[in-house]
């Protein structure tokens, strides 16, 4: 069971920013239902394979990856420590991972979205 701590609800979104329990954020980052975590990237085509390798470490059942205004795959060679590890990967434009989110996490799965603001 979690704790007493409220937990991480993304509360809004818009071009360039997601407000997580009303702050806003502009900056890429990645959304956990307990904790938020910067994630200092250059964009959809800096991703790498450390940034996946991060997210299967995280002990988590899916990553919902918001790469952005529009749906974009990434290779699939990079996304094979989630594969690694057991962990299941949506890919969707920005404002679907929000809201996908808050559904998962409202169900107490362990979910992250990893939001790439551009």
């Amino acid at each position: 069971m979690r704790g007493e701590r409220a937990l991480n609800t993304i509360t809004g979104y818009g071009a360039g920013f997601v407000l997580v329990n009303n702050a806003r954020h502009e900056s890429s980052l990645i959304v956990l239902p307990e904790r938020i975590v910067p994630w200092v990237i250059d964009g959809f085509e800096a991703l790498a394979l450390a940034d996946f390798e991060r997210l299967a470490g995280l002990d988590l059942e899916i990553v919902l990856l918001g790469t952005g205004a529009r749906l974009r795959f990434p290779r699939p060679e990079l996304t094979r420590p989630l594969l690694a590890a057991r962990i299941g990967l949506e890919v969707m434009d920005f404002q679907a991972a929000c809201r996908t989110y808050n559904l998962l996490m409202a169900e107490s799965r362990k979910v992250a979205a990893a939001l790439l603001l551009e």
